[in-house]
């Protein structure tokens, strides 16, 4: 079904309106990343850690000098880059609607104006995007919120349009959850007894947490998955470390204690 005429379509797959990212492709860009910085790094960092508070952050120095760039890319361009005026169509059965979206803006985080979607539709094309994403389930959109239904008749017209929640822009914040991550790895390579690998992992874990939810409560970078902004990655990096410790306990301390 790869293989016909792109004009010709009777099964198969519509290569003018495939979907170019999604959760898998992100997962796997972030793992190539951090992968590579970890092996490429490997001759660079100490064997054993000196007796410093700091020494399992500088020993990894590299993984978090990536992470800060992906961090450093995502919230510079979120936040600078300009968003014009775009435009999208919508076909069905009585024919062709064009939609026009009002923008001409920057740092807008809102559904209809963010650089994260600009990003994508520039880059992969608007009709290689998801077709319903969750913004179509805002009050604004629909009565039935915040479940999915019929849009109001006085839906905006971003409440239309595709979005895709897994893109670019998106996915290079993700690597930062993947640098975290790996970070908790290291702490139980290095860290050989069980209360200091607990105790980082949960003092870490608030930490983000408490980040996350003083960005968000101050409206200053509001938790948004579909935007994968700064504040869902410390949540989200935060809360996993918090269940990991759990866990932790759960199966080392509790279940097998001789280990």
């Amino acid at each position: 079904g790869y293989s016909h005429a792109p004009d010709a379509l009777s099964y198969g797959v519509d290569m003018k309106h495939i979907r170019w990212c999604g959760i898998l492709q992100r997962i796997a860009l972030v793992y190539v990343v951090v992968a590579l910085i970890e092996t490429l790094t490997t001759k660079r960092r100490p064997n054993v850690l000196e007796p410093r508070h700091l020494s399992i952050f500088t020993a990894y120095q590299w993984q978090w000098i990536g992470g800060f760039i992906a961090f450093v890319i995502y919230i510079i361009t979120t936040y600078s880059l300009y968003v014009p005026n775009w435009s999208f169509s919508e076909h069905s059965d009585h024919g062709v609607k064009k939609y026009i979206v009002k923008c001409g803006m920057r740092g807008h985080l809102g559904p209809a104006c963010n650089a994260v979607g600009y990003v994508d539709r520039e880059l992969w094309g608007i009709n290689h995007l998801y077709s319903d994403p969750v913004w179509s389930r805002l009050e604004a959109c629909t009565l039935s919120s915040p479940n999915s239904g019929p849009l109001r008749e006085d839906a905006p017209s971003w409440c239309r349009a595709p979005f895709e929640p897994e893109g670019l822009l998106s996915t290079i914040s993700a690597i930062l959850s993947g640098t975290i991550g790996i970070h908790y790895g290291h702490v139980l390579i290095h860290f050989k007894g069980h209360s200091a690998r607990l105790k980082h992992w949960v003092s870490m874990g608030f930490g983000l947490l408490i980040i996350a939810i003083i960005l968000h409560f101050t409206n200053a970078i509001p938790i948004n998955k579909q935007l994968y902004s700064f504040s869902y990655v410390c949540f989200t990096a935060g809360a996993a470390g918090i269940v990991f410790s759990a866990l932790y306990v759960l199966v080392l301390l509790l279940i097998n204690p001789t280990n």
